[in-house]
């Protein structure tokens, strides 16, 4: 489910995997304004199938809401891209 990103380590390069929360807060983050499927999975660099499986998550969770092909954080989903956000600030 998680994806894979380059992440630079002083000189040299390794994988790193980003975590499900960090997958949930980027797609939350996106849809803060509102977005469509589309968007959403190339300015979070998901496939098609991983999209649906987030997308099914975060509406059963009550993180985002769905009005026909448009997709909106909910203000549950705008308290846990803030709490994800202050926990980042505080981890570097």
């Amino acid at each position: 489910m998680s994806s894979r990103v380059q992440v630079e380590s002083g000189s040299s390069r390794r994988l790193r995997k980003r975590s499900d929360m960090d997958i949930m807060a980027n797609i939350l983050g996106e849809a803060l304004r509102g977005a469509r499927k589309t968007r959403i999975m190339y300015r979070c660099n998901l496939s098609h199938r991983q999209l649906q499986v987030y997308l099914k998550v975060l509406l059963g969770m009550g993180l985002l809401a769905s009005r026909s092909d448009l997709f909106k954080t909910t203000g549950k989903g705008r308290k846990f891209v803030d709490a994800y956000r202050t926990l980042k600030a505080l981890m570097s």
